[in-house]
């Protein structure tokens, strides 16, 4: 974690002439750009195994209606077409799991008081008022929604809020172009239909997110899920 720290400091000495006391918070927005430009080319492989998916599910349904009976049969029979295609059906998953650990780093590195025995010098940075290692509680217990801190986290609200409901469209509009396929005896599978309710307002729990942890990792959840958003309409269009 030292190794990170310092170059999360050394950006932000790159980045002082530009931002000044807020440096830091800029070298984590250029750090989860860069690990989301490291994750692209998995969100484009994604993007592909999710078309050729909706591609082959014609020949699916053909195969749920072939071996209705035969459930094992059937579960072979898909994952040979899969195999057969070269799809993966857990290629969307990829992307998202490789940047749990980069998220995760910054989330401990910014609750740390302490980096390899020394005082965590990282803590002391801001974005404007608010502390990088600081949350939403401490900001309101400090000087209020109202207070500079607090606008800084509303600003982030707002921002956050306006990309889940453009990230909300996105999902509604995709889920209607492509509809899950029924089971393989025409009914819907058992608790689809509310998976598939919910499912579109999954990115407004992103406001949870940024409102517990620190601001450090809020930072890099708020730039990683408005990436996501451009990139998923520029991929999925």
């Amino acid at each position: 974690m030292s190794v990170f720290a310092s170059l999360v400091e050394q950006l932000a000495d790159l980045l002082q002439p530009l931002f000044g006391a807020s440096a830091a918070a800029a070298a984590i927005v250029l750090f989860t750009a860069l690990v989301r430009l490291l994750v692209h080319p998995l969100s484009r492989a994604a993007a592909r195994g999710q078309k050729a998916r909706t591609e082959l599910q014609p020949r699916i349904a053909e195969l749920r209606r072939k071996h209705a009976k035969n459930p094992e049969k059937l579960q072979r029979a898909v994952l040979e077409l899969h195999t057969e295609e070269k799809v993966s059906p857990l290629s969307g998953c990829l992307p998202s799991l490789c940047q749990i650990p980069a998220f995760f780093l910054l989330y401990h590195l910014f609750s740390s008081s302490s980096i390899g025995g020394e005082a965590n010098a990282l803590l002391s940075h801001r974005l404007l008022a608010a502390p990088l290692g600081g949350r939403w509680a401490d900001a309101l217990g400090d000087a209020g929604p109202f207070g500079g801190a607090g606008l800084v986290y509303a600003a982030l609200f707002v921002l956050v809020a306006g990309v889940a409901f453009f990230s909300y469209r996105i999902t509604r509009r995709t889920m209607t172009e492509r509809p899950a396929l029924p089971a393989a005896d025409g009914q819907q599978v058992p608790g689809l239909g509310a998976i598939s309710r919910v499912m579109p307002f999954m990115s407004f729990f992103t406001l949870v997110t940024v409102a517990v942890v620190p601001l450090a990792a809020a930072l890099y959840v708020v730039t990683s899920t408005t990436w996501s958003a451009v990139e998923r309409a520029v991929l999925y269009r």
